[in-house]
């Protein structure tokens, strides 16, 4: 692994040595867990995304006809 430096205001980092402390963990473990899930996250809406304009693109003929149907979701 290697060392980085992040910078924290005082409220938040008190927030994180809260956490860290209940949960029996590093400062650096909570840190690892949440930029994983923030990133999984951001993945999974780029991949969204992506779908999204792939769909409005070219939408699948089997879907023509049906786009004032259902509920819109923007």
């Amino acid at each position: 692994m290697r060392a980085i430096k992040v910078t924290f205001d005082e409220g938040l980092l008190e927030r994180l040595d809260r956490f860290s402390t209940v949960q029996k963990q590093s400062r650096s473990a909570v840190l690892r867990e949440a930029v994983a899930d923030y990133l999984a996250c951001k993945e999974a809406e780029e991949i969204a995304r992506r779908y999204q304009a792939g769909y409005r693109a070219s939408p699948p003929a089997e879907f023509e006809g049906w786009a004032d149907e259902g509920a819109s979701l923007t």
